[in-house]
Parts: C-alpha cells; structure tokens; sequence
C-alpha cells in the first residue's frame, strides 16, 4: 500500500464504529499506514463490508466484526473474531456511539443506561479484552473519540456529556495503570466535523449557532473539520512518535474548546 510506515507492520488494529463517517476514515488511515484492521459495526453489514473491501483492494488486511460494543457479550465475541483472523489487538480506537437529545427530566433511565453503554462502557469492555496482550507484548494504544460536549456541557445532552467526560477520566486510569507497560491511552475530541450525521446539526461557515452571541465565532478557523483530519490524529496517537503520550484529550476541533 502507498504510504506504508514500516513502523507499523504486523500490527493490528480494531476500529469501532467503522462503517461510515470518522470510523471508516480511521480504518482506511491505519490501514494504508499497514496495519491489519478489524472494522467494527453494530448492525451496518453493507457498511462495513465496503470499508472491508476498500482496504484489500488497496493491499491491506481487513476483517468485519458486527457487534453491539455496548454489549460485554458481544464485545469478547468482536475481539474474538479479529484476534482470529488478524491477530492480537494492539490498537482499540474505541470510535461507536450514539446521539441523544432529550431534557434532563424527559430521559429515562433505560435510554441513559444505554448512551453510557456506548458512549463510554464500551471502551472498558473492549479495554479490558485487549489490554492483557497489550501489556505482555509490551506495546499498545487505546484511543477513544471524545466529544467537546464532555468538556464544555450541553443543553439535552446530560447522559451524552457524562459518557464523553468519563472517557477523559478512563484513559487516564489506563494510563496509570499500563503506561510502564509501553501502553498509551488518549482521548481525541472533534468539533464539527463534515459527516452525514453532523453537517446537520453544525452550520457550514461554524459561525453562527443558537446560544453563541451574534458575530463571534463558533471556531477560530471557520470551517468543519473533515474525518480524515481526525483519523490523522488517531495515527499519530498509535504512533511511535507519540510515545510519550499518554492520559491526554487531543481537541481537533478548530478552536472549538476555547470559545
């Protein structure tokens, strides 16, 4: 594959959430560095299977592993499918998710337990898979995207803004745990990002946004930001120029943090 970094060879990854959107560009950015892919989707067959067949067409090794990553049960079965066909795990980017927006008092307690399952469990089920190799091999990367809602709050967003705060709190954790390992763990937050799921709620131009004041900035730089430019981020974070990364939230989001 074009753009192979030696580095990487013989490594493997599993990307949640990998059927569309930032998922499938994070798949497609490891893949074309030569690392072997596990493409996670929870019911997006279809999906998945074209970002299966865009990495072998271009070279790479790719395996589909549907699978609720809400679901413990089904987040061993996941593991199990790509450490069978790939090999062992040595990146989780723990990307799957879902939207909810509802008031505080209209959220039931069924629909937080499972914006908590997804949006932040998920990482401590598939973490807790993986890691043992990680740690006896000696090598490892965990990388969660984050949300800015998790840093900033958000109206109708409480079950939402607590999962992706709490996966600050747990890469941390991972961390501290596994950093003397050679393992690293990090949080990249995007901002508005040009997929089919956000361009809807996040204007254009990123200027102008209910609760914003009229004429300043959602952003600094005025613009969406684009999937490949967090699967970018995501590389970097497996690399071995990042290795002394660790327990960090990574923003690419414009300036978005700092409005």
């Amino acid at each position: 594959m074009t753009g192979t970094d030696f580095s990487y060879q013989g490594r493997t990854a599993l990307v949640t959430g990998a059927s569309r959107n930032i998922g499938r560009s994070i798949a497609l950015a490891l893949a074309a560095r030569g690392i072997a892919v596990g493409v996670n989707a929870r019911r997006d067959a279809e999906g998945a299977e074209k970002t299966r067949a865009e990495i072998v067409a271009r070279g790479g090794r790719a395996v589909v592993a549907l699978g609720d990553v809400g679901d413990p049960v089904e987040c061993g079965r996941i593991a199990d499918t790509v450490t069978a066909a790939l090999g062992p795990v040595d990146y989780l980017i723990s990307n799957a998710s879902v939207r909810r927006f509802q008031a505080f008092t209209e959220i039931t307690p069924e629909q937080w337990d499972g914006v908590l399952r997804s949006n932040l469990s998920a990482l401590f089920y598939l973490s807790r898979l993986v890691l043992p190799g990680m740690k006896e091999r000696g090598f490892g990367r965990v990388v969660a995207i984050g949300g800015p809602d998790g840093y900033t709050g958000w109206h109708h967003r409480a079950h939402n803004v607590t999962a992706k705060a709490g996966l600050a709190g747990l890469v941390k954790a991972v961390s501290f745990e596994f950093g003397h390992f050679g393992v690293t763990a990090n949080v990249v937050v995007p901002g508005g990002t040009d997929t089919t799921r956000d361009a809807a709620d996040y204007p254009p131009d990123m200027t102008e946004r209910p609760g914003v004041p009229k004429g300043r900035p959602l952003v600094m730089i005025p613009r969406l930001g684009t999937p490949g430019e967090i699967a970018d981020a995501c590389a970097f974070l497996c690399s071995d120029q990042a290795a002394y990364i660790t327990g960090q939230s990574l923003h690419v989001d414009g300036g978005l943090v700092m409005r």
